[in-house]
């Protein structure tokens, strides 16, 4: 049956559109499956760099896209579990790992895609069992990805008998980065790798493209996939920057050296293709898989010089590397619980150092408007997240153990003194956006109001120096002198309150200024008590009244 022009760009899109909710159904399916653990698995398996290649390989397997692992690894390195040396490993293996999907591709079961597709709708809709919904889905994508390939598969076959067409790959054959060039833009244009290739796999399994010109769109449709990446990073941190960075300079250098031995690696595909009896899908997904597992063998050993490299392109101060975990040793656990407990102190020292110069970032931002430190404050709130949840889990590990009576009631100390610092930062960035909100609707605060605020801000900070200083629970020291600070900043927000309620009767300050300004000082009164909740605790305190519903409604803020 001849089709139409319009009969094979329907076909062609259509079966792309279904491949493309194929890989997602399968992808967000696995995801479910595997819960919480894909995160688990990266931030476990980066010991070393052959583990983060495979931990990179087995997350892109279960969420079919390189780009969704490398996201995820960009999120842990900007929170601090991960350096960026950790990463790039991962991000080698996610390279890997898309390639499964060329191989599934090469299987030729494209007839079943029908029965795979109906199995996957009966355990989506006939089972109540989330479990079992979510496997519905993975099937149901799986048949999805092949029904999308035989309709693309069937839409360009026609495309042969075009004579314009024919002369178009045999310019692609002849100009080896034409095809280079097609194939990232193409990449680009769909944002999926795994489609693009999808797409190469059905003109070469169509004769449509000879080898020549099919292994250097494959080339490029890998470069095109860096582009993903670098879109997720544009708005993230220096360390989400420099982890997308690495992407891109991983694949571009990869691609240059194959360019360079384009020649041989033709001559490689070739024999492999008549060696093995390959099928045209099969072919592309060897040469696809050949490359990256060879392009990982040659960066595997100048990790340090890909870190390097892209801390010069992206330049400029990584938090989350200043702030790794470095006592948390679970090795010591079992030796000396006692020694493990003195060094989750020392990162929480370290810990409340980080969120004090996110206080001293937010004053700062108070009297001026500058996007550079917001985005700094941002950026430190996430890795006080991660190194947070890192000590929590240490401390909570820590139990476990035979430890003595009064080491256990440090350890409970502890954890609330983490918990107290992790509000802390929470109140900094509400105390940021506040100011953000003031900047961007240009609201005015009296100048009687500015003065009050500037000497509160002042006050808490001078405070919450001295409390972070002081943090010891073996030795503590200056208590009574914080406790006594953070009652005076009580009193100081009381009595601005009512400075405030008087300026509003005379017409002083404006409604939005006014309601602002409240916000203001009660989040830094917030902070002033949890100043004082982590100096009674320091003391050995738990800071907490039974009797008082006041102090346990500001605790639970």
């Amino acid at each position: 049956m001849e089709l139409s022009p319009m009969e094979v760009l329907f076909m062609f899109l259509g079966g792309l559109g279904i491949f493309l909710y194929g890989i997602k159904s399968m992808g967000d399916g696995l995801q479910a499956v595997a819960g919480d653990r894909l995160r688990e698995i990266l931030n476990r398996m980066t010991t070393n760099p052959f583990l983060g290649i495979l931990a990179g390989i087995i997350i892109t397997a279960l969420l079919q896209s390189s780009s969704g692992t490398t996201a995820i690894t960009i999120g842990l390195v900007s929170a601090g579990f991960m350096t960026l040396r950790q990463a790039i490993g991962v991000i080698m293996g996610a390279n890997i790992g898309t390639t499964i999907t060329a191989f599934v591709i090469g299987l030729d079961i494209g007839a079943y895609s029908l029965p795979i597709l109906a199995f996957g709708v009966i355990l989506l809709f006939f089972f109540k069992t989330p479990k079992i919904n979510n496997y519905g889905r993975v099937i149901f994508g799986f048949g999805a990805l092949f029904y999308g390939l035989e309709l693309m598969g069937d839409g360009v076959r026609p495309l042969a008998d075009l004579e314009a067409f024919s002369n178009l790959m045999l310019m692609l054959s002849d100009n080896a980065f034409l095809g280079f060039g097609v194939g990232t833009v193409l990449t680009v244009i769909v944002q999926s790798s795994s489609a693009t290739v999808a797409i190469l796999q059905n003109f070469y399994m169509n004769d449509l493209v000879d080898l020549n010109a099919a292994l250097p769109i494959l080339l490029g449709d890998n470069v095109g996939s860096t582009v993903t990446a670098v879109l997720a990073a544009l708005v993230g941190t220096i360390a989400a920057k420099r982890a997308a960075a690495v992407h891109v300079v991983f694949n571009l250098l990869g691609a240059a050296i194959f360019m360079l031995i384009l020649p041989f690696f033709t001559m490689y595909v070739g024999y492999l293709e008549s060696v093995l009896d390959l099928n045209g899908r099969m072919t592309i997904a060897f040469a696809h898989g050949s490359y990256n597992v060879v392009n990982t063998l040659i960066h595997l050993p100048l990790i340090g010089f890909l870190a390097w490299i892209v801390t010069k392109i992206v330049p400029g101060k990584d938090f989350s590397e200043d702030y790794q975990p470095v006592h948390l040793d679970e090795a010591l656990m079992k030796q000396s619980p006692s020694l493990a407990l003195q060094g989750s102190q020392k990162e929480i020292q370290k810990l409340a150092q980080l969120t004090l110069t996110m206080l001293e970032d937010a004053n700062e931002f108070t009297y001026k408007n500058d996007t550079k430190l917001e985005k700094q404050i941002r950026e430190k709130s996430d890795v006080v997240d991660g190194l947070n949840e890192s000590i929590r889990k240490y401390l909570q590990e820590l139990s476990k153990y035979d430890i003595s009576n009064e080491d256990a009631i440090r350890q409970t100390n502890l954890l609330e003194i983490n918990r107290m610092l992790y509000k802390v930062s929470e109140q900094i960035v509400e105390f940021t956006n506040l100011n953000v909100k003031k900047y961007r609707k240009n609201i005015y605060l009296s100048e009687s109001a500015e003065k009050g605020l500037n000497d509160f801000i002042k006050h808490v900070g001078k405070s919450y120096k001295k409390a972070v200083n002081a943090i010891d629970i073996y030795n503590p020291q200056d208590v009574e002198v914080i406790l006594e600070m953070t009652q005076k900043s009580t009193n100081i927000e009381n009595k601005l309150r009512k400075q405030h309620v008087k300026r509003m009767n005379k017409g002083i300050c404006s409604t939005d200024g006014g309601h602002l300004y409240v916000d203001l000082i009660s989040t830094l009164e917030r902070i002033g008590y949890n100043t004082r909740n982590i100096t009674e605790l320091n003391l050995g305190d738990d800071g907490s009244d039974p009797d008082s519903e006041e102090e346990q409604n500001i605790l639970d803020q």
